[in-house]
């Protein structure tokens, strides 16, 4: 019996000591996995920390590309540009060239990409609305019968132009933009600063509301709203806006675009719909064969772009500054970073001062 007894509680013994080994070995891997999940962790966040920083250098080079395309060309901006070639998949280290001999190995993993935009070659929704005066908002009839055209192009609803019109102009009483005057091509404020003094309030943000002027027909869907729209800050904010479906806003991208401030079309860089749109009596064959002909000889000024358009067919042409231009002041960056598991793709919004060249980010939008 006692031996039998013996045998029993060396079993149990070593059962006990099996499972105390497995419940020991299970909690050092719990640990190790927490501790590997961590590190992991820590290693993603210093790539992607990486990542952004590599974008913002490549930003400031993009950036200075465009002072130098300025400073070449100050009065025009046109495809055929330094600004306008874009940059396929490259590695970091052919961009850095003998610089980057010595840490060659470790940038082996790192490419980039990206393309400069013309933000002006594109319908500004800003434009339909406009500040005569300070704090006076006011409908642009011109710039909604001109949205209203680009709309019936697509197969979208042009009545819909007026709901953006007044809808956008909600949005801006509340907003850092709201005492903002165009005179001719260069914007001002109430105190006489310049554009990029107004994109620096806009960066910041504000509140306060502005004045309504209501032009004839166009009143506000509901005056006593407690709370105003959100201010439009890029093409998706059209998805807030009754009538407009996610489809109706995929056509419209390649056409529309919302600057900070008002600003003139670009005819040398507009593709032929947005030109048909802004130019009144146009139709889109007309436009077609008028970007034909700019693809020969872009255009120096808007006396060119009088007889290209009286040349394409067009037989009454209003070449207004504040509407048309050759030149142009914002510009996206698209940009894409792949450093070894991090991708950052990174959109950003430059303005360039037409006085003296320098840039300076709007805003900056990124997708991990």
């Amino acid at each position: 019996m006692r031996a039998m007894n013996r045998k029993r509680q060396r079993g149990v013994a070593i059962i006990s000591a099996l499972l105390v080994v497995s419940l020991a070995a299970i909690l050092v891997s719990g640990m190790l996995w927490r501790q590997q999940v961590q590190i992991r962790r820590i290693e993603n966040q210093r790539l992607l920390a990486q990542a952004q920083w590599i974008s913002r250098s490549a930003l400031d080079w993009t950036r200075l590309i465009l002072r130098s395309e300025a400073d070449t060309s100050p009065t025009v901006t046109y495809l055929g540009g330094v600004w306008g070639v874009p940059i396929a998949k490259t590695k970091l280290s052919d961009f850095l060239g003998q610089i980057g001999e010595v840490r060659a190995q470790q940038g082996a993993s790192t490419y980039l990409s990206g393309s400069i935009e013309d933000a002006q070659a594109k319908f500004n929704l800003r434009n339909l609305v406009s500040t005569p005066t300070p704090g006076v908002l006011t409908i642009n009839v011109a710039q909604i019968q001109a949205f209203q055209r680009l709309l019936a192009m697509l197969g979208i609803n042009g009545s819909l132009a007026k709901t953006v019109a007044l809808q956008m102009r909600a949005g801006l009483a509340r907003s850092a933009t709201r005492f903002q005057t165009q005179t001719g091509n260069s914007a001002t404020s109430a105190t006489g600063t310049s554009t990029e003094a107004t994109i620096a309030a806009l960066a910041q943000g504000g509140t306060g509301g502005g004045n309504f002027t209501d032009d004839p027909g166009l009143k506000d869907a509901d005056n006593n709203a407690p709370v105003a729209p959100l201010q439009m800050i890029s093409v998706d904010s059209l998805l807030d806006v009754p009538g407009f479906s996610a489809e109706a806003v995929a056509k419209l991208r390649p056409f529309v675009t919302v600057l900070p401030t008002t600003a003139a079309v670009n005819m040398n860089t507009a593709p032929a719909e947005v030109i048909a749109a802004v130019v009144p009596g146009m139709n889109l064959s007309q436009a077609q064969a008028f970007v034909a002909r700019r693809e020969t000889v872009f255009f120096h000024d808007i006396g060119n772009v009088q007889l290209a358009l009286t040349g394409a067919g067009v037989k009454t042409v209003s070449t207004d500054p504040s509407e048309m231009d050759v030149t142009t002041k914002y510009f996206v960056i698209h940009g894409r970073v792949e450093h070894e598991r991090a991708q950052l793709e990174r959109t950003t919004l430059v303005y360039r001062d037409p006085t003296t060249h320098t840039t300076r980010i709007v805003y900056t939008r990124d997708s991990l």
